[in-house]
């Protein structure tokens, strides 16, 4: 068993930031024709949210853990969702 201490949210958080990043790429390339650059900047905030997840694992916290996912979940949505409508741009 992990030894208990304080959940450390800090990778969730910095997840989240590189998400807010990627969405001000996108915006200000407009935000409709999506952003490559946009969507690998939010990506990679599933990174530091998998790091996250491992910590929340070891500490055997379940909210370090359940903010992590969630991270994870929203990096790779939004990170995805901007690629694509850039290469539905393209087509068009």
């Amino acid at each position: 068993m992990g030894t208990p201490v304080p959940d450390s949210k800090t990778p969730a958080l910095a997840a989240v930031g590189l998400v807010v990043l990627g969405l001000v790429i996108a915006a200000l390339q407009g935000f409709t024709h999506g952003s490559i650059l946009g969507g690998i900047v939010a990506a990679l905030g599933a990174v530091p949210a998998l790091i996250g997840m491992w910590k929340g694992i070891q500490q055997e916290t379940q909210g370090t853990l359940a903010a992590s996912v969630a991270a994870v979940l929203l990096s790779l949505a939004v990170g995805g969702l901007l690629i694509v409508l850039r290469f539905v741009d393209w087509l068009r």
